[in-house]
């Protein structure tokens, strides 16, 4: 009678972790093609720019110019929809004086191919090229922002180039870690199809780095926010808590957000950081 019955759990353990095996592309990437809005659809010029990356792909990318902006946000989504999904986000960088350039990732929106992992971080660093070569903004004037899965994108990115400063919001410090969070029983590190090991990339960055986090974000728990900011060991380095879920925390917060945000960027310039008083709970 007991040994039926393990075999039959064993059965079902192998069957579950053979479905989540398969179906890890579609976890890890959720892109969609339609592309509904444009900055137009919220009063903002913005100029249309196609990229090409190294491997010969065509991506879309958005250029959104603020007036008289001295820095801008070179900007990587998440792991779902497309660019035209993020115009609020759009819409507070302009707001608080930023150029924004978003891009999408291979398989998102109109951009040519399959989405992949290095794909993303080829995808992140022709983006930046584009800004630094075609447009020519300087390194000292742009701060690379990785929201979700972007976060591990956006840090990849940053340990290889220069840039003022690096920002990642409701990310997680490996796609490994993750899934043991959700999956514990599990083996998901001898599975794991992708790394995307955040904390990786991390100590790499030599430049200051603000980490932003929603205590009650369900996508992706606060103790991932806690951790990168543990892992990066270079200062300085900031934390801003915010509050709501993992979409909706950066709309919900309001002002903690914007103001955490702007006067992060100004400290930057400062020649003592901490001179400007933080609107926010700042864990140091």
């Amino acid at each position: 009678m007991l040994l039926p019955s393990i075999i039959l759990i064993l059965l079902a353990y192998w069957l579950l972790g053979t479905v989540l095996f398969f179906m890890q592309p579609r976890f890890i990437f959720n892109p969609t093609k339609n592309e509904p809005y444009t900055p137009a659809n919220i009063g903002l010029p913005y100029e249309k720019v196609l990229l090409r990356t190294p491997d010969r792909l065509i991506l879309n990318a958005w250029f959104i110019p603020a007036h008289n902006a001295e820095i801008t946000i070179l900007f990587c989504h998440g792991n779902g929809g497309n660019i035209s999904y993020i115009l609020d986000s759009v819409n507070i960088f302009n707001e608080l004086g930023y150029n924004t350039f978003v891009f999408d990732y291979r398989g998102y929106g109109t951009s040519q191919g399959t989405p992949t992992e290095q794909g993303t971080y080829i995808d992140a660093q022709t983006a930046y090229d584009w800004l630094t070569h075609t447009k020519a903004i300087h390194p000292k004037d742009i701060i690379i922002f990785g929201r979700s899965l972007g976060g591990s994108i956006a840090a990849n990115l940053a340990s290889n180039v220069k840039a003022k400063g690096l920002i990642i919001e409701s990310a997680f410090t490996s796609y490994a870690d993750i899934g043991v969070k959700f999956y514990p029983y599990m083996p998901v590190r001898l599975f794991a199809r992708y790394e995307y090991e955040t904390k990786k990339y991390l100590p790499k960055v030599h430049y200051p780095v603000l980490i932003i986090h929603s205590r009650t974000d369900e996508v992706v728990p606060f103790e991932f926010g806690l951790r990168l900011y543990e892992l990066f060991s270079n200062e300085p380095k900031d934390f801003i808590e915010i509050f709501g879920n993992h979409n909706d925390g950066f709309l919900y917060s309001g002002a903690v957000y914007r103001d955490g945000i702007s006067n992060w960027v100004q400290s930057l310039t400062k020649e003592q950081r901490r001179q400007i008083p933080l609107k926010l709970r700042i864990v140091k």
